[in-house]
């Protein structure tokens, strides 16, 4: 697995399951770039503690509010009409796009603010999902999904 949170991201979402389990997660009021992130420092090894975990929240919440909830959900509103409208089919591909860059944007933060966090003793580092799955947190089997599958080999 890269090392870097989006080459990371990017290759555990084409993993069987994953999108699927995601796109549950999200349904659910789960915030996926936080915890994609989160499987990325479970894989790392990166001890969760309650500071730690406030401050991904912290710095995804405004982000996923005001840049990257609303741009998907003009996309999804876009979704019926746009099976009919060549033009706006067009319009709403190039906001996918969008919405795929702020992602990128967020998981770029994300690293930035815990790229330098050591790495955990023996069994320290694997709770991270559950402590930011917020209101998913129900959703066991596709967090399960999540952690499994950074661990299947390339």
């Amino acid at each position: 697995m890269p090392v870097d949170l989006w080459n990371f991201a990017l290759r555990l979402y084409r993993r069987p399951g994953v999108e699927p389990a995601c796109l549950q997660l999200q349904a659910e009021g789960g915030d996926v770039c936080l915890l994609l992130c989160a499987t990325w420092l479970e894989w790392r090894r990166i001890a969760p503690d309650g500071e730690r975990c406030a401050l991904l929240r912290d710095l995804a919440r405004p982000w996923q509010e005001t840049v990257a909830a609303p741009l998907r959900r003009l996309r999804q509103d876009w979704r019926e009409a746009a099976r009919e409208d060549v033009r706006l089919a067009a319009l709403r591909g190039r906001l996918q796009q969008l919405e795929l860059d702020a992602e990128r944007e967020l998981l770029t933060r994300l690293e930035t603010a815990c790229r330098d966090w050591p790495e955990a003793g023996a069994d320290e580092g694997t709770s991270w999902l559950e402590r930011l799955a917020g209101n998913a947190a129900h959703c066991r089997d596709a967090l399960e999904t999540l952690r499994a599958a950074c661990h299947l080999p390339d």
